[in-house]
């Protein structure tokens, strides 16, 4: 038990596991288009970053090797301007610059697909695996069932 004033005991209780997708809140993102949405995702992923944005805009034209203005990333930001969308290849950029992986996962949800860091692959693979085996298992199963069937109505005929 954690007594009062102790600084270096962890409440068990206050833990919570990580998140395996790092989503958006959906009132962060929510836009009457599409292309809105975005901007909304782009502006919480700066707002959300403790680097500022000339800095950000660095990193990515240091990413892309092509200069990247800090106008660009407020501009992209702007749901006002619909003349000034982010390409796939600056949103990379970002996701570099800021390490923000929501906005690849807003990108994967339409299709109804998920961003999942890589050091959990090995285990969906396994979960897979075993999904794969139960239903390999099951088809096995009804075969046998039917090839018994079978075999029981032939002996069942000669009789």
């Amino acid at each position: 038990m954690k007594m009062k004033g102790d600084t270096r005991t962890a409440d068990l209780l206050a833990w919570a596991p990580p998140e395996v997708v790092q989503t958006f809140a959906p009132d962060q993102v929510r836009a009457a288009s599409l292309r809105a949405q975005v901007s909304r995702a782009v502006a919480a992923a700066l707002r959300d970053c403790d680097t500022p944005r000339d800095e950000i805009a660095a990193a990515m034209g240091a990413y892309l090797g092509e200069p990247v203005p800090k106008t660009a990333l407020d501009g992209y930001a702007s749901e006002a301007r619909e003349d000034h969308t982010i390409s796939v290849l600056r949103l990379m950029a970002l996701v570099h610059a800021t390490g923000d992986v929501r906005l690849l996962q807003m990108l994967a949800e339409p299709f109804h697909h998920m961003v999942v860091d890589a050091r959990h692959q090995e285990a969906i693979e396994e979960i897979i695996d075993l999904d794969r085996r139960d239903e390999v298992a099951e088809y096995l199963d009804g075969l046998e069932r039917r090839i018994e069937a079978r075999r029981r109505r032939r002996r069942g005929g000669h009789r």
